[in-house]
């Protein structure tokens, strides 16, 4: 809780830096808050919350998943000052609406009641529909904030309806009285319908298919910064919030939904490799790559044991690193080209050869290849379904590795595209600033030490 009222006073601040014309400043407050917040994750938090423990709990696993989000946020800030170079008349309330977003997904973290859970999605998403629509001068921008509202209201519709049969069967909002009425329940029709309305809910926020319609559309119309925010903090707030759910709530009717999860997972490894395959746009093949990391973290529904939540963890940190790795090249080659066509990024190894690694190094660990972060995290969600020897889990594993292999073909066409092409009309004098060379810096170093020594996100975060 303390983070939480740290990050939204922060949030304020940022926003009417704004009114009074220091929108300019708006940038360093909230760099600055992140920061406080982040140091005060690392501390036990305040007694005087423990009364309100009954509809949120900032235990053990939110503070972990609070860490990690707070990072990658950190890191999206120091980005912004190039990132939203056209938006400088409005760049406070695009600002604050980053940490508004980011205060939702806090919540979600340690909601302990099916209200506050639903209170963290709205807080969540609501800012997430106005910055979609951020670029007004673009019909694109446009397209992608009505399309994310329009499917989030239907979304908003089906978590409500979950949680209306959820409360009719269980008598209650709280999470574990829910979960001791369904293992005393297990055949309670309401119920079962209920937990499938709220899986297929949560299933559009992490973009799972087939509630993965949006995502291409949204991810390429809105500023690529708000786009890394959504692939990356939205995507981690959105998996534990259905991973918390799920495992404690419905944990006790899991035979009655785990085989619909197991379905979105195989239509989504299939169908967001195979899609991304075919792309031209380096913005829309990477929705496409996010979409197909959905499948790749909802893995870690089977198989549950002990180590599960530090898994969950460690993949999404590693996903999320690698995501901003890749946002940094394209938001400078949107910036200086204004476009994200694979040919933009021709000749940039020779233009800004420290982007252009870390975006090759990125897109390596998204694919899973030895000696990076991502590997370790896809061997960690691979070993634990293996390790349960039932052939759905093991099928399940082939469909991911199987994928895995498909999505090195469209990393490889950017790659390619940064070092093996001509220079072309990268004749231009804007530099990156030193501030993007120094966070790719230590995204590479991050990427690979955890993937060579992985127990050093533990001690990051203090594990």
């Amino acid at each position: 809780m303390n983070v939480l009222i740290i990050l939204f006073l922060t949030a304020i601040l940022v926003l009417f830096s704004g009114v009074f014309e220091k929108g300019k400043y708006a940038r360093y407050i909230g760099i600055l808050g992140l920061i406080i917040g982040l140091y005060f994750s690392f501390l036990p938090d305040c007694d005087f919350f423990a009364q309100y423990k009954s509809m949120y709990d900032y235990g053990y696993n939110a503070a972990l998943f609070t860490k990690i989000s707070v990072v990658v946020t950190l890191l999206l800030f120091f980005l912004g000052g190039f990132a939203f170079s056209n938006h400088r008349s409005h760049q406070s309330e695009l600002y604050a609406l980053l940490l508004f977003a980011l205060c939702g997904g806090i919540v979600l973290f340690g909601f302990q009641n099916l209200v506050t859970l639903f209170i963290g999605i709205e807080i969540l998403s609501i800012p997430l529909y106005v910055m979609a629509g951020a670029n007004k001068t673009d019909l694109r921008s446009t397209e992608a904030s009505m399309k994310y509202f329009l499917m989030g209201a239907f979304a908003t519709g089906f978590l409500l309806f979950g949680v209306a049969l959820v409360y009719g069967s269980a008598g209650s909002f709280d999470l574990y009285t829910i979960h001791d009425f369904a293992i005393n329940n297990p055949k309670n029709l309401m119920l079962i319908m209920g937990a499938i309305l709220m899986l297929a809910a949560l299933a559009f926020k992490v973009s799972l298919a087939p509630f993965h319609m949006w995502s291409p559309d949204v991810y390429q119309g809105a500023p690529s910064l708000i786009t890394a925010f959504m692939a990356s903090v939205v995507k981690i707030s959105g998996f534990f919030a259905l991973f918390r759910l799920m495992t404690i709530g419905f944990g006790g009717i899991a035979g009655d939904w785990i085989n619909i999860l197991g379905v979105f997972i195989i239509l989504t490894l299939l169908l967001a490799n195979v899609m991304g395959l075919v792309q031209s746009n380096a913005k829309r093949m990477l929705a496409y790559s996010s979409v197909s990391h959905a499948g790749y973290i909802a893995l870690i529904f089977f198989g549950l044991n002990s180590f599960s939540t530090y898994i969950l963890g460690f993949y999404l940190f590693a996903y999320s690193l690698a995501t901003v790795g890749v946002f940094i090249s394209l938001i400078y080659v949107e910036k200086i080209k204004r476009e994200t066509s694979f040919t933009a990024f021709n000749g940039l190894g020779k233009k800004e050869p420290v982007l252009a690694v870390v975006s090759s190094i990125s897109m390596l660990s998204m694919a899973g290849i030895p000696l990076t972060a991502g590997f370790i995290g896809k061997l960690g969600l691979f070993n634990q379904v293996i390790a349960t020897g039932n052939g759905r889990e093991q099928f399940l594993v082939v469909v991911a590795v199987l994928g895995s292999a498909l999505s090195i073909a469209y990393y490889l066409k950017l790659i390619v595209a940064m070092f093996f092409y001509k220079e072309d009309s990268f004749n231009v004098k804007e530099k990156a600033s030193i501030t993007y060379n120094i966070v790719s810096v230590v995204i590479i170093v991050a990427l690979v030490s955890m993937g060579i020594v992985p127990d050093l996100f533990a001690r990051i975060f203090g594990l």
